[in-house]
């Protein structure tokens, strides 16, 4: 895979703490140590992108079947007395935080 990234002003940045980007130690990888936003300049994450993203690949997570293994039925009756042992709730988002993430419905 490669990746480019260009700055509006190539080569240069405001001041040396910009300068963050670096070669990774996998061949064609490149690495920041920070936050990254997309159409913002206050990402509060590793990656803010504030619009659409565009996947032509595959999106892994750590809920992934695929990165699972070992996967077995278990006792129904015991998960469901599990489950009655699980503390339920209801709540709504933080005003500030549905607005940052356009939700509209909280």
């Amino acid at each position: 895979h490669n990746f480019f990234f260009q700055a509006s002003n190539p080569g240069q940045f405001e001041n040396d703490s910009d300068a963050q980007w670096q070669r990774g130690h996998v061949p064609e990888t490149i690495v920041y140590h920070g936050r990254v936003g997309i159409n913002t300049d206050a990402p509060d994450e590793a990656l803010v992108v504030c619009g659409n993203a565009k996947v032509m690949g595959r999106v892994m997570h750590p809920s992934d079947s695929r990165a699972k293994q070992n996967i077995r039925e278990v006792d129904t009756n015991e998960q469901l007395r599990r489950i009655t042992q699980m503390r339920l709730v209801e709540y709504d988002y933080k005003p500030e935080f549905a607005s940052v993430m356009g939700i509209k419905n909280t």
